[in-house]
């Protein structure tokens, strides 16, 4: 009787396979075997391309004469560590009573790589192979997944896309890496005390190193730029800040800070008296705060400006004034709509931000809950649902009304119906979608719940919660914003302009749902009732100031990166776009994967070129790490740019959409191996590095 057998990533993984094969399965030496199946699995990889010396024992010597080294035939070995279970893998592939192979690693480009290694190095011939892709481990999603496999042969695109990046890495890692070492090893190990350094490149690992680095000396050399604002106190109860405009005694004025502060004090005063006049109204100043906790603290912030809180107002109000005109008064309603889902890259960045813990953790965590049938693939840059996944919420839904962290919600949503509606909204798009839609609970596996850690627990209860908000409406703010003048110059035919803006929550709306029970914030939600003195105002209406302030303040440097926000970062090629809604319109093409970015950032610290604070996961470089970057910018810097780096990615999904042929991209990829190898060799700016460690030196005492 031939047997079908189930080949998985892990261990973990195939018990669930034969849970959901429904067969009594008796446990071999790596393998599982039942009367119709055998189950079996690697654990991780099992094959990894050879070394250069495999191919010719000299090349073990790294020689500038040797460089590019680029195989015509790539050679495969079996990894050391993991020898017995590849043996035993290949002995169950290759049995006599097996006719087919159901492929279940995961559903991505690297779990395809792993298999079609292992096919190749053990040899498996004549036997009918069929793709198992799900997007999680429930069984009723394991047991779709088996009926529906189709050949192995569909998914040939994105294996030779995997094939490629691996190449790509080995290609420009061993190139560079050795050319740069033989030329600029020695320099560098010279400024830290040690005999030889080798310089460790990579396509993604350099290009994230030069981002870090890049920041921090933006950060280094920042001067900050005071600037100083003028606000108003009214007698009705409110504070408004000047704003040029075009009646402005100071319409376009090159002494301006943007539209709203002066570049001088002395211009600041100056408007003040102006508008003071011969009021009697009185003029303070508030100087700037001292930072004084140190540049990290000031990451956290939002904005580039440091400025200082509202001056304490009078109790009772002068009996001096200057008058002021309403002349505008705009009332109107603000929606905020729910986020879209959770990818592992937004995932990542909020639990960095939450939790403070890195990518890494959050990947394991996130494929810890997966693996445990709680929620979806966790390895997804999508973050909208596909349109037959919006047709089967409901089981999810229904699952979740057991869950305590958020279970009434979820009756809520099943009540009002409000889940039958989202494949016609944002959160439900096929052509956003290319291997796995956004990571979703699934509504099983919560009796697993009690085995979790708390902070497993917690981002958990995110990606819940996430999930539900957007089947809630969106948040409705009242808002009132309106516009002050008042006369100046001899005869009044100058205007200085305030603006004042109130803003008041109505309806939380999907905000009841988002926020966790863990979140210590102070709510936010009010009763959309805005200051009664705010409510009466209307157009036309004269109101007194009775004091003018001049706030001193200053611009703040960038902000470092935090192990979140460079993941953010990684995602869109380089920026950091802090708004999710800007985020989701220019998403393209990013630096490495949601499956490698988290790792890339480990290989960083472990190679000592940066550095992450544990509590606040804020990333800077460390002394090795500049001159590597250095030694890069003068003889390679193409691997710096993000733009570049991220356009190979580009290639490997148009090689797995079938746009382009491999053969098209490895031809591009060896003409760059060649070409920038040359040009490191060429360049030998040994010089140019010591100059630059020179200066280095000052910063790193």
């Amino acid at each position: 009787m031939s047997k079908s057998l189930f080949i998985a990533e892990k261990p973990s993984v195939a018990k669930e396979f034969a849970k959901a094969l429904k067969e009594t399965f008796k446990s071999g030496d790596g393998f599982m075997e039942s009367q119709s199946y055998v189950v079996t699995w690697c654990v991780g990889h099992l094959v990894a391309m050879s070394y250069p010396e495999k191919y010719d024992p000299s090349l073990k010597k790294w020689s500038l004469d040797t460089l590019p080294f680029i195989p015509k035939v790539y050679l495969y070995e079996v990894i050391s560590g993991v020898k017995k279970q590849f043996g035993i893998v290949k002995k169950q592939l290759n049995r006599e009573d097996v006719d087919t192979i159901f492929v279940c690693t995961d559903s991505g480009r690297e779990g395809e790589y792993i298999y079609r290694l292992v096919r190749e190095e053990a040899g498996v011939k004549n036997k009918t192979e069929k793709r198992v892709w799900i997007d999680s481990q429930t069984e009723e999603e394991i047991i779709r997944g088996i009926k529906t496999a189709g050949p192995i042969s569909e998914y040939d695109n994105i294996a030779a896309s995997a094939y490629l990046r691996a190449k790509e890495d080995y290609l420009m890692g061993i190139n560079f890496s050795r050319a740069m070492s033989l030329i600029y090893g020695q320099t560098i190990a010279s400024a830290i005390g040690e005999r030889y350094i080798p310089v460790a490149m990579g396509r993604v690992m350099t290009c994230v190193l030069g981002m870090i680095v890049k920041r921090e000396r933006e950060i280094r050399e920042f001067v900050p730029l005071p600037f100083y604002r003028l606000n108003a106190h009214t007698q009705a109860g409110f504070n408004a800040e000047w704003k040029v405009n075009e009646k402005s005694l100071y319409a376009g004025s090159n002494r301006l800070y943007k539209d709203n502060g002066f570049l001088e004090k002395e211009d600041a005063c100056n408007a003040a008296e102006k508008i003071a006049a011969d009021s009697g109204v009185a003029v303070t100043f508030t100087a700037k705060e001292k930072n004084s906790k140190g540049n990290d603290d000031a990451d956290e912030g939002n904005g580039n400006e440091k400025i200082t809180n509202d001056h304490g107002i009078p109790d009772e109000s002068s009996e001096v004034s200057i008058p002021a005109i309403v002349e505008k008064v705009e009332k109107k309603k603000e929606t905020v709509k729910p986020p879209l889902l959770y990818n592992l890259a937004e995932l990542q960045n909020d639990c960095a931000k939450i939790f403070k813990i890195n990518p890494e953790n959050t990947l394991k965590i996130a494929q810890e809950l997966y693996e445990k049938k709680l929620t979806t693939y966790p390895r997804t840059d999508a973050r909208v649902l596909s349109g037959a996944v919006c047709k089967e919420l409901e089981k999810n839904i229904n699952g979740l009304t057991s869950y305590a962290g958020a279970g009434a919600f979820a009756k809520e949503v099943l009540e009002n119906g409000s889940y039958k509606d989202v494949g016609k909204s944002r959160y439900c798009d096929d052509k956003k979608i290319t291997d796995h839609y956004a990571i979703i609970p699934t509504g099983a596996g919560l009796n697993n719940l009690g085995s979790l850690s708390d902070i497993a627990a917690k981002v958990y209860e995110l990606i819940v919660r996430r999930f539900l908000s957007i089947f809630y409406p969106a948040a409705e703010y009242r808002k009132i914003n309106m516009v002050l003048s008042v006369s100046v110059g001899a005869n009044g035919e100058n205007k200085e302009t305030f603006t004042a803006g109130f803003k008041a929550l109505v309806d939380e709306g999907f905000m009841k749902v988002a926020k966790t029970s863990f979140d210590n914030r102070k709510e936010k939600s009010g009763d959309g009732v805005l200051p009664p003195e705010v409510e009466k105002i209307k157009k036309g209406d004269i109101t007194g100031i009775d004091l003018l302030e001049i706030k001193e303040g200053e611009t703040s440097p960038p902000k470092r990166y935090n192990s979140g926000s460079m993941i953010l970062a990684m995602e869109n090629a380089g920026q950091l776009i802090e708004d999710e809604e800007l985020r989701a319109q220019i998403k393209g093409s990013g630096i490495g994967t949601s499956a490698t970015r988290s790792g890339i950032l480990e290989k960083l610290n472990k190679n000592k070129y940066i550095k992450t604070n544990k509590k606040t996961q804020i990333l800077t470089p460390t002394f090795l790490g500049e001159m590597i970057y250095d030694a890069t910018r003068l003889s390679l810097h193409h691997l710096l740019s993000p733009e570049l780096t991220a356009s190979w990615e580009k290639g490997l999904s148009m090689v797995a959409e079938g746009e382009i042929t491999p053969e098209e991209y490895m031809e591009k990829l060896e003409g760059f191996v060649k070409r920038r190898t040359k040009g490191v060799v060429e360049t030998n700016n040994r010089q140019g590095l010591y100059a630059a460690i020179q200066n280095l030196k000052s910063v790193y005492k």
